[in-house]
């Protein structure tokens, strides 16, 4: 008989041996409470890959006597989902807690998929535990999301990956028998990315490629092995960081080929779609701008086309917004004037609106002077009236500075024959 993986050796099985989210699951943190108390809300768990998510599930039905009943939102459709309420309907008996169900990757679901929860959820038949490495606010519909506690997974830190290593060596049937010394944990916690699954995959390889029982762990041991069996790409670990950093880059420096070629790179590895799209939504606004402003709308509407058709033919659309991207102008005026103005509130504080601006609803502000003396720039030539709009202290503060590239030129024009004492340089 085949030996299990680390991974699946050591799941905890109690909230006791369950290592990190001490913010969640420690003592008399709120998660740990609501579990001990019987009474189960349903849930979203967000996080990373390998921080708990489908343990933390398996131990509250557990812990609960719950039956638990388990479907992955990569292959399972609305049939899958109906089967399994009506599946908990008949086993439900009445002096017996509402079931479990566990539905793995929840931000893969379709709207149609999620609706068909709602009633299940509503009614009390099962009680929900959705797991996502997604922000729920995008991926969760409105209804269901509202009916569900969000708790936010953290990947785990130093000490509980110094915990898992510890509990790895001292109580794996497997790996206590050997004579294994630990003289450095640096690349191992590096490499696993605070990702617990990944880090017992990392000390199984690395205690796999010794031949003999005695075995010395140190940085250079560790990534000469996980050079020659790492993946081409990982979509959760330090690669994939790397990637969409090369990916932003190019596209920002004006490069089609090298932005496509990192794109492939992505698809290729398994990247979701989604976070790609988001990525140039931001880029758009971050490093284009008043450049182009058409950029934005071409990225919005790649994000709304990938949310409707996804892959494979979604390549063919973040391909165009890509090169569409890479090829424009540049510019993060827009970005570096809500940086400096955010700097200058902080660095300033409430300054008072002047009176010329402020709204006058009722007779005894028009006589405190709110809103007197306030030119309306509509009945002036060119809709422009020149007065002060900032505070006083701070009225000849500039906070954009349009940039060198056709569109922003055309608005130094405009300001200039608008503001000439401040952009007539």
């Amino acid at each position: 008989m085949a030996l299990q993986p680390l991974a699946e050796r050591l799941r905890p099985k109690t909230l006791n041996e369950y290592i990190g989210q001490k913010h969640l699951v420690g003592e008399k943190a709120i998660l740990r409470q609501t579990i001990e108390s019987g009474r189960m809300p349903s849930m979203i768990l967000w996080g990373p890959p390998g921080v708990g998510k489908t343990t933390l599930a398996n131990i509250i039905s557990q812990q609960q006597n719950r039956p638990f009943y388990s479907l992955s939102a990569i292959n399972s459709g609305v049939k899958d989902v109906r089967e399994t309420i009506d599946k908990a309907k008949r086993t439900r008996f009445f002096d017996q807690p509402n079931p479990i169900l566990f539905i793995d990757e929840i931000h893969r679901f379709s709207k149609s998929q999620q609706d068909s929860l709602l009633g299940a959820v509503e009614q009390g038949i099962v009680t929900l535990i959705g797991a996502t490495t997604e922000n729920p606010s995008f991926e969760v519909i409105s209804p269901l999301l509202s009916r569900c506690q969000v708790y936010v997974l953290k990947s785990l830190e130093k000490n509980d990956l110094n915990e898992l290593l510890l509990r790895a060596l001292n109580e794996d049937f497997d790996l206590k028998v050997k004579e294994i010394t630990v003289k450095e944990t640096e690349a191992m916690f590096r490499f696993s990315g605070g990702d617990a699954r990944k880090l017992l995959n990392i000390i199984e390889l690395v205690v796999n490629a010794s031949a003999t029982q005695s075995i010395t762990i140190t940085n250079k041991m560790v990534e000469s092995i996980l050079q020659e069996n790492i993946a081409i790409y990982d979509k959760q670990g330090e690669l994939h960081y790397d990637i969409i950093s090369a990916f932003i880059k190019s596209i920002r420096g004006g490069d089609p080929n090298a932005a496509v070629y990192w794109l492939a790179r992505m698809l290729e590895g398994g990247e979701d779609v989604k976070f790609i799209a988001r990525r140039l939504v931001i880029l758009a606004a971050e490093d284009i701008g008043l450049a182009n402003p058409n950029a934005l709308l071409m990225a919005n509407t790649c994000f709304d086309a990938i949310h409707k058709i996804g892959m494979p033919e979604g390549r063919i659309i973040l391909s165009e917004c890509t090169i569409y991207l890479a090829t424009s102008p540049k510019s993060n005026a827009g970005y570096e004037a809500i940086n400096s103005a955010i700097q200058l509130v902080k660095d300033t504080g409430d300054l008072p609106v002047p009176l010329h601006l402020r709204n006058a609803p009722t007779k005894l502000m028009k006589e405190l002077g709110y809103g007197a003396n306030y030119k309306y720039s509509h009945s002036y030539k060119g809709n422009f009236a020149e007065q002060d709009y900032l505070p006083e202290k701070i009225k000849n503060h500039k906070l954009y500075e349009p940039q060198d590239n056709t569109q922003e030129q055309s608005i130094r024009a405009r300001l200039k024959s608008w503001w000439n004492h401040k952009y007539g340089y």
